[in-house]
């Protein structure tokens, strides 16, 4: 009884500690505990935000600078999301034929 009781608070607290946090409405906080994300990113982030909150994650990539396609990937997988949706790369184009 006491092991399964001990497992199940395990796997709650490591639930708990990948939780999502939300680009829109996190705290400087909470945007410093997201790794890859330190006090002046998170300045930025914020500054860009009271102008208006993130559309997607394309607008956040537009808006702030120093993120790009991976960092918004590497972010996304440390449990940064926007309006509650994770970062999916944009597809690549077509290759052209050969001639």
């Amino acid at each position: 009884m006491i092991k399964t009781l001990l497992g199940l608070c395990l796997a709650l607290s490591a639930h708990l500690s990948f939780a999502a946090v939300d680009l829109n409405k996190a705290t400087a906080a909470d945007l410093d505990s997201i790794k890859g994300i330190g006090p002046s990113t998170s300045s930025r982030i914020l500054s860009e935000r009271k102008s208006a909150p993130f559309k997607d994650w394309q607008d956040f990539i537009q808006r702030v600078p120093g993120i790009g396609d991976k960092r918004a990937a590497q972010l996304s997988t440390h449990g940064l999301t926007v309006n509650g949706t994770g970062y999916k790369a944009p597809a690549a184009p077509a290759a052209k034929p050969a001639r």
